[in-house]
This record gives C-alpha cells, sequence and structure tokens, in this order.
C-alpha cells in the first residue's frame, strides 16, 4: 500500500502534476549495527531525523516528487514524517536495492530520477542541484556520484577501463588489487525514469545473498550502449550512518559546520568543537557563546548577548544584550533586551520577561509574565502569574498555583510591589501596586494598592530553658 500524507494511493495511480525531478529515498533498512529500537533513518543529527534532512535537502533543490521506500518500523517513520508532503512505498520483504526502488511504481515515473539513500544525512541541497546539472549538461543516461576516500573501507569501488567507467564492485567480491582503488560508489544515482524502466526489470538476484542490487545497473547499461558517466562530489555525501558512533560523526560534522557560519557572521565562539547549535537557530553578531551550550529548535538570540557555559536553550526569542549565566535552562520562553538570568535558573514554557528583568540562581518561572527591571535574585517559584514592574520577588518566596483539586490558579502582582522572603501567595490572589507582604507571610486574601500584609506567630521566648533528657 503506497500513502501519501496519510491517505492511500493505488501501485499504478500517479499524480497530475508533471515534475522535472523525482527523488526515490530509500529509508526501509532495518539498521541492525545501530543497536536501536528507533528505525535507523529516524535516528537524528543534530537534532533532526537523518531522514527528515534529506528531505528538506531536495526540497531547497526544487524536487517536488519525493517517494520514500520505507520497511523496517514503517509505520513510525510515516507518522514522524506526515507533515512532510511526500509519498510513502512500502518494501515488504528486504530483497536488495534494487528491490526498493521497484518499490517506488518506476512505471509512473517521467523525466529525471535521483536516488538516495536515507541514512547519509549529510548531502546538501547544493550537492543535489550540481549532480542534476551535470547529468543534465552531460546529456547522460546514468550518471553515479562517486568521490574518493584514503580509506574506502566496505564502500563498493569503481572499476574503471581505459579511464570510463567500467563496473562496481562490492568489496566483499572484490580481490586484493581492487580493493587499492580509493574511488567509491556513493550509492547516489542520477538517471532517465525511461532507461530505469528498461533495465531495472534485467537486474537479477545471482549472488550470494540472493538480493537485487542497483550496482548492477551500472554494467547493464554499459552493455546497452547507454550514456554512462560519474559525477564527482563530496565525501561528504558518501557519509552514510551505520551505528551509534558514525551517528554522533555525523551530528558533530552539522554542529561545527554551524559554529563556523556563525563565526563568519560575527558570533563570538570561545570553543566552536565543544557548542551545539543547530541550523534552525539564529544568533546575532557581537554575542559570546561559550563552551557545551545547546541551542536547539526556533531559538533566536539578539546581539551582544552572553551565554555562559552549560546553558540549554530551545524554541526561544531572547533580546539584545542578555546575560544568561551559566547551567540556566530555557524553554519556550521570551526574554527582552539587558535582562540578566541565572546562574542556574530555569524559564519553562510561556514565560515572558519584559526589559531588564533579573531571573537569580535557583529560580524558576513557568507561564507568567514579569514587568520591566522586576527581579527575583534566587531560590523563588513564580507560576501561572502576572507580575507588575519593578517588583521584588524575596529569597525562598513560592507562587502556590497548584491546588488539591489538581486546578491551576493565577496571581497577579502590581507594580512596585515588595514580596519578602519567605512568602507563599496562595492563587487565586491579587496583590495591588506599591503594596509590601511581610517576610514569612502565607497570603491567600488579595491586598490593596499600597497595603501592607503579614500572616505571621507570635513569636514566644522562654529564658533559662533546659530540655528534658
Amino acid at each position: 500500500m503506497n500513502l501519501y500524507v496519510g491517505m492511500e494511493k493505488t501501485p499504478n495511480q500517479t499524480t497530475n502534476i508533471k515534475r522535472n525531478v523525482t527523488a526515490i529515498i530509500l529509508a526501509a533498512g532495518k539498521g541492525t549495527r545501530m543497536k536501536s529500537p528507533l528505525p535507523k533513518v529516524l535516528h537524528p543529527v543534530a537534532g533532526q531525523p537523518m531522514i527528515a534532512r534529506i528531505i528538506d535537502a531536495c526540497r531547497k533543490a526544487e524536487i517536488q516528487d519525493l517517494r520514500i521506500v520505507v520497511g523496517h518500523g514503517a509505520a513510525l517513520v510515516k507518522t514522524v514524517l506526515e507533515n512532510k508532503t511526500v509519498f510513502f512505498y512500502e518494501q515488504k520483504e528486504q530483497f536488495g536495492t534494487a528491490d526498493a526502488v521497484r518499490s517506488a511504481d518506476v512505471e509512473s515515473l517521467e523525466d529525471d530520477v535521483i536516488i538516495l539513500n536515507g541514512d547519509h544525512p549529510l548531502i546538501e541541497s547544493e550537492d543535489l542541484a550540481n549532480f542534476v546539472r551535470e547529468f543534465r549538461d552531460e546529456k547522460l543516461d546514468i550518471g553515479l556520484v562517486t568521490t574518493k576516500l584514503p580509506e574506502p573501507g566496505s564502500f563498493g569501488r569503481i572499476v574503471r577501463n581505459a579511464g570510463e567507467l567500467y563496473a562496481i564492485v562490492e568489496a566483499k567480491d572484490a580481490s586484493a588489487e581492487t580493493l587499492k582503488i580509493n574511488e567509491i560508489n556513493t550509492g547516489i544515482y542520477v538517471l532517465k525514469a525511461q532507461v530505469l524502466k528498461e533495465l531495472l526489470p534485467q537486474i537479477k538476484n545471482e549472488n550470494a545473498q540472493k538480493e537485487f542490487y542497483l550496482t548492477d545497473i551500472i554494467s547493464l547499461a554499459i552493455e546497452n550502449k547507454k550514456k554512462v558517466k560519474t559525477i564527482p562530489g563530496n565525501k561528504r555525501v558518501a557519509s552514510g550512518v551505520n551505528s551509534q558512533k558514525e551517528l554522533a560523526q555525523a551530528s558533530t560534522h552539522v554542529f561545527r559546520a554551524r559554529a563556523e557560519k556563525l563565526m563568519e557572521q560575527g558570533v563570538v565562539i570561545i570553543d566552536s568543537n565543544n557548542v551545539y547549535i543547530e541550523e534552525t537557530v539564529h544568533v546575532g553578531p557581537g554575542s559570546v557563546i561559550y563552551p557545551g551550550v545547546y541551542l536547539k529548535g526556533k531559538t533566536a538570540i539578539g546581539s551582544f548577548c552572553l551565554v555562559e557555559p552549560h546553558c540549554f536553550i530551545q524554541d526561544c526569542v531572547i533580546g539584545d544584550s542578555v546575560q544568561i549565566k551559566a547551567g540556566s535552562y530555557l524553554e519556550s520562553s521570551v526574554v527582552q533586551s539587558k535582562c540578566s538570568l541565572g546562574p542556574y535558573a530555569r524559564l519553562r514554557p510561556d514565560t515572558e520577561l519584559a526589559e531588564e528583568v533579573h531571573i537569580g540562581n535557583f529560580v524558576e518561572v513557568k507561564k507568567s509574565k514579569l514587568g520591566k527591571k522586576t527581579k527575583a535574585a534566587h531560590l523563588a517559584y513564580i507560576g501561572d502569574a502576572e507580575i507588575g514592574e519593578e517588583c521584588n520577588i524575596g529569597c525562598g518566596t513560592i507562587f502556590v498555583n497548584y491546588l488539591p483539586n489538581k486546578s491551576k490558579h493565577k496571581t497577579k502582582v502590581g507594580n512596585h510591589a515588595f514580596i519578602g522572603s519567605d512568602v507563599q501567595l496562595v492563587a487565586p490572589l491579587e496583590v495591588g501596586s506599591n503594596a509590601t507582604i511581610g517576610a514569612g507571610s502565607v497570603i491567600t486574601k488579595d491586598v490593596p494598592d499600597g497595603a501592607l500584609a503579614v500572616t505571621r506567630a507570635s513569636q514566644v521566648i522562654k529564658e533559662n530553658y533546659k530540655p528534658k533528657r
């Protein structure tokens, strides 16, 4: 059964939109060496499933018809990619790469086709555009993307005759002399749809594994007098992920490339080998990023900010000249300019800080708005609150928002209010502007503007007291 964005599509049904290039992405493999129950192509590289990275590269290269061949973990792969607007084709049994391509309704293809592996996450849109451009400029029937590696390992070797492509020899079938060849098959093919339709049925499974290898299409094309040439590619495009070690190496490559690009744009990164900045993140020039920082998702950081070591920031908007001190953790929050956070501050989702707010060490804020120049210097919890400008939230203050009936209620604090240390504000509650709450108080009733509220037991002193032993 073939699926299009969660909808069934019969095997021979085609879309009525003509596309110049179709991408077939092979994503059916189990990935045994990953030692993980997660389908291999869903393992994240720098925060994004590797198959999603390849789809995005295709989109940027203006390849609109994307056919994903799924197999192991097909249901989960479809769920993760359901918003990517791609076609899914299922390879019921693993009979080799040619069989996988055959699963993608080859008879409905038109114009040109590019075949990609779903576990090569470092390929970029510029690579794809260049491959297709050279294929067309050379007027080829099949273009095979190759590269040279100092240690080719298990890659199939490119065998040439008088300089011309002759065959691909798999490493396990190669002689000692052939294994010395350092030009390898990347697994990327660009070919005419008609040629694929003609040659794919001719591929046999006459090998020890009894599988249908797509590499055989090269020798078949040469035998059938097709125009076949290699297309040079960066060795990066051959970087497949087959183990957790290779997955980590791929993420390292992406993070390092992103750090280098940001440095070119004026961001100061103390150690580019030890920051983890996803490609979706923006950082303004003049900002300083210390080691151990992880910037994730749709985060945007302004200019002249300071992010000290071991901070985690996800899906946040940070203004200019914000200081985020060591060990702070921020999620889905908005922080205006000139704020100071931490060390060890936590902003939970739906927090909004106006300009010049100070959130100190071991202060947690959740689903709250804090006005300009308000400060909570240390050891406080602020949840479901709306706090005005220039307020002081004392040490040990708790906004009690979770009631016995499991409901959440809101606390409102007016401008210039002073909340003393070790205060508990029990929602629903309103504290007026210029109000003062005495230290150690538990406040359960609204406090008017300008009032002092204190709830405190009388102090008892017994002199010359000796406890009984």
